[in-house]
């Protein structure tokens, strides 16, 4: 069983920029792909970047050259560094860690982006 604990996100105006970071409990967090999802209100959930254990990385169209995804294994955790927010990047961002078609997800951390 793999815990996974979203923290950074918050209320912020247009244009400014946070950084969400994921905590893994999994010693073998080097071995699992991490990705981030999110789900705005009275919308389904959506894949905004995800980076292989390898550090592949494949983004969004919506957040390519805004969103920055990255992991540290030594720390067993996944950051998304996101710049240049819009008011529609607002959601609920959670974190996914997937590895042998087993799948563990975070409870998520809200983003607010304000006009």
């Amino acid at each position: 069983q793999v815990h996974l604990v979203e923290s950074g996100g918050g209320l912020v105006q247009a244009g400014a920029s946070l950084r969400l970071s994921c905590a893994a409990s999994e010693g073998t967090f080097s071995r699992y792909r991490m990705a981030w999802f999110r789900q705005a209100p009275g919308k389904e959930r959506e894949l905004v970047a995800a980076i292989t254990s390898a550090g592949r990385t494949n983004y969004a169209g919506s957040v390519k050259g805004r969103f920055t995804i990255s992991r540290d294994d030594a720390k067993s955790t996944a950051y998304l560094q996101m710049n240049s927010l819009k008011p529609e990047d607002t959601a609920n961002y959670y974190c996914k860690a997937h590895r042998n078609g087993i799948e563990y997800w975070g409870k998520g951390t809200l983003v607010t982006v304000s006009s």
